[in-house]
């Protein structure tokens, strides 16, 4: 007969179709506290039959320990579980940089190589060239983030997250949070724009350098309208909050709180967009990505966020430019 040691606070109650499995109640020598788990041998073998079942309850009333929390209830409070050094973080942050500014650089000299003369494409190709050099510039900066990052594996459950499960839990949803930030984020926005023109005394100017870029490709065709939408609704949102929110905003709550993280990643997304004008918005926004990120700890949240905002924007000039509408006017 074999036994299983088994703490004392733990009733057990097993029971199979052809007998009972009980608790011996005399300690062992070696662990007084203990008791014995009988199991019955069956042809010089110990063991336990597979349709036993055993139930087992706490008694709260003993003096054993509970196992403590770290009484953060609120999910934006708590930190990640960040594996990887700060030498990680800044030799990865510098990599995805380089990558981005190098990825440009490559394609621009290897056009004229291939026989492509931006300034001869049509509308229609441009967009679609748009679309590749942003597919390309995705999964290269990916590709490098998650390739210095492998060697940590297996990484915790919540980083790098993207999971498609339970949309409208109401504490982790990422389809009902990505609602609530959305239209946070639409409320925060628009009273920054009032508060600053009210205490600038003007409407404040816009850096519209990346719209009037795109302003000819905007309603000029079916071809173009996906090719835009897939830049700004997909790939755009994938790669930047995979980045700033999903890589560093995390790796950031190793040293600091998940609240101050938020604003440090929030201030770096506004900075990298290169749009000194457009710096506030771009940061509120940023704020209210970060910290539905932080509810849910799922990626899909703030990249559905990105994506409606930017989508909205391109849908909308569309349909303005639809109607007759001077769009670049609208942008001044």
């Amino acid at each position: 007969m074999a036994s299983t040691l088994l703490s004392p606070t733990f009733q057990i109650t097993a029971i199979n179709r052809n007998f009972r499995t009980f608790l011996a109640p005399h300690p062992s020598y070696a662990y007084p506290n203990n008791f014995l788990l009988h199991k019955y041998t069956i042809n010089g073998k110990s063991k336990l039959d597979s349709s036993l079942s055993v139930a087992c309850s706490y008694n709260s009333k003993n003096g054993n320990p509970q196992p403590k929390g770290d009484g953060l209830d609120w999910p934006i409070l708590k930190r990640w579980d960040v594996p990887w050094p700060w030498q990680t973080i800044s030799l990865t942050s510098l990599a995805c940089g380089l990558s981005f500014v190098l990825t440009g650089l490559i394609e621009n000299q290897a056009l004229p190589y291939l026989g492509i003369n931006v300034v001869d494409l049509s509308l229609d190709e441009k967009a679609e060239l748009l679309f590749l050099d942003q597919g390309i510039t995705t999964a290269a900066v990916l590709g490098i983030l998650f390739s210095l990052t492998k060697s940590f594996q297996p990484l915790p459950d919540d980083l790098y997250r993207y999971d498609l499960r339970e949309p409208f839990n109401l504490r982790k949803g990422w389809l009902l949070w990505a609602g609530i930030g959305f239209a946070g984020a639409l409320g925060a926005i628009a009273l920054t724009g009032v508060a600053l023109s009210f205490f600038s005394g003007e409407t404040p100017q816009r850096e519209t350098d990346a719209l009037v870029r795109l302003m000819p490709l905007i309603g000029s065709s079916e071809v173009s309208t996906l090719c835009l939408l897939g830049i700004t609704g997909v790939l755009a949102p994938l790669l930047e909050e995979t980045v700033f929110r999903g890589f560093f905003m995390a790796s950031m709550t190793k040293w600091v709180p998940t609240p101050v993280a938020v604003v440090i990643s929030a201030a770096v997304f506004a900075l990298a967009h290169l749009t000194p004008g457009e710096f506030p918005q771009l940061f509120v926004l940023g704020t209210a990505l970060g910290l539905s990120y932080a509810q849910t700890r799922n990626l899909l949240t703030p990249i559905t966020i990105h994506a409606l905002w930017n989508s909205g924007v391109i849908l909308l000039l569309t349909f303005l430019q639809i109607q007759g509408y001077d769009i670049k006017e609208l942008l001044q």
